[in-house]
């Protein structure tokens, strides 16, 4: 049963979408444009991973400019996911973007992407990880004790699982797919938050997530940033919406883009070789022999390509090092992660808005149970709100004061380092979330402001 939202006694479908947008190119608007068809929103607001997305790598423009981007093609308001959320596995990334979009207490759908389009199946499969039956679980270590990565170990165990239990044996095929795997777990979060949103998928089109080589106009956004690696700007132009290419063509003639990953290559690597073994441990998701690698092989290696193809093994994958080497230099631990993983995202922080969503927003700041974020620097006022009223038997919010400072902490670290990366040095500002102004979007006219 669908929840509708009310805004002045009216009810109202708000369309949620999870998105990175890195950079936004067609196969974007093709499903923001099918979204919209199919659920025929009143309201449309995404959730956008912020200066690092969920590869491993920092964005290739930062999340103000794809803000624009979002905001010029159908979005009303736009979120940051916490950077905690942005850079971990296809779970942890699911529990802050779904977790953002429950929060709000207004969205209604959510639609994603999809390899195998069928909401039913995926249903299901997410009903037996969600509920991790004993004999799955037996099977999945039994795979993972064999040397296989996590992906691999869990298409495995549920294809035995499924088959023992007299399922059709293609339903394993939606684990082999980037959207359909992102699209499980968000089916799982859904439930574990106990939330009214309601599922819908619709079939992707064009390339691949991961195909670096472009073969239509729908192209992915991997073999779009080897495009821009390559200058070649021209067919850019091609693959990317008309504002989309210009917001990027902007911010690279400003010297606030192209950013790689091979940008870090200092910073990551003096980071690893001022470590012992015992620090690396400390490190989330550092485990099973993966410090010994880390500590050899950053001795070894020159940049980072030479690192990861050092590191690379069969249980061990890039995605996966990526986010290790994201994990490393901001010192994010295991019991970190898993105290905002049990928590959820503790704040909804604005990246931008139209007309529309500032009705959204008004809506937000008396539904919700966690406080919005309309500027950065409103940050510490809330804080200190939540610390003065969190033992209050009737209180507003239900964030934990000291979790939402750690989350947001680390959302400014983010745009430290990220900063750092811009081509042009002027750009590289110490706490630049706290002086850029958020987006606001009037008449198709773009102008900024604070809120």
């Amino acid at each position: 049963m669908i929840t509708y939202t009310s805004i002045s006694g009216e009810t109202v479908r708000v369309l949620g979408l999870i998105v990175e947008y890195n950079p936004f190119h067609n196969g974007h608007l093709y499903h923001l444009k099918k979204s919209v068809e199919l659920i025929n929103p009143d309201y449309t607001v995404a959730v956008m991973s912020g200066n690092f997305v969920q590869r491993g790598e920092p964005a290739i423009v930062d999340k103000f400019a794809r803000t624009k981007m979002a905001l010029a093609y159908g979005a009303d308001a736009v979120f940051e996911l916490p950077f905690v959320y942005c850079i971990q596995d296809a779970g942890g990334f699911a529990c802050g973007s779904v977790g953002v979009l429950h929060r709000t207490g207004i969205v209604t759908d959510i639609v994603f992407g999809s390899e195998s389009s069928d909401i039913n199946i995926l249903n299901e499969i997410s009903g037996i990880l969600s509920s991790q039956p004993h004999e799955y679980t037996v099977i999945l270590k039994k795979y993972l004790k064999e040397g296989l990565s996590f992906p691999n170990a869990r298409k495995y165990a549920i294809l035995d699982y499924l088959t023992s239990h007299n399922f059709p044996v293609e339903d394993i095929r939606l684990l082999e797919k980037s959207n359909d795997i992102l699209g499980l777990e968000y089916l799982n979060y859904l439930k574990q938050y106990g939330s009214s949103i309601q599922p819908h998928c619709i079939a992707r089109e064009g390339s691949a997530y991961n195909d670096e080589t472009v073969t239509s106009r729908l192209a992915s956004a991997t073999a779009i940033r080897n495009i821009i690696k390559e200058e070649n700007i021209a067919f850019l132009k091609e693959l990317v919406p008309e504002i989309s290419f210009e917001i990027i063509l902007s911010e690279f003639e400003n010297g606030k883009g192209p950013v790689f990953f091979e940008y870090m290559r200092e910073i990551i690597l003096s980071k690893i070789r001022l470590m012992d073994k015992n620090d690396l441990l400390t490190i989330y998701g550092i485990k099973e022999g993966l410090e010994d690698r880390f500590y050899n092989y950053s001795r070894r290696s020159m940049d980072l390509d030479c690192l990861l193809k050092n590191l690379k093994t069969k249980r061990f994958t890039y995605s996966r090092l990526k986010r290790a080497l994201i994990h490393i230099l901001f010192n994010l631990s295991e019991k970190e992660i898993k105290t905002y993983n049990s928590q959820g995202p503790q704040y909804l922080r604005v990246l931008g808005f139209n007309k529309k969503g500032q009705e959204l927003l008004s809506l937000i700041k008396k539904k919700s149970r966690y406080p919005l974020i309309p500027t950065a620097s409103q940050y510490y006022q809330i804080y200190k709100y939540l610390l003065k009223n969190q033992n209050e038997p009737y209180k507003k919010y239900d964030s934990d004061p000291t979790i939402y400072m750690k989350q947001i902490n680390r959302d400014f670290d983010a745009s430290n380092i990220y900063s750092l990366l811009y081509p042009k040095k002027e750009h590289a500002m110490f706490e630049p979330d706290k002086k850029n102004q958020i987006i606001i979007t009037e008449d198709k006219d773009e102008k900024t402001s604070h809120y």
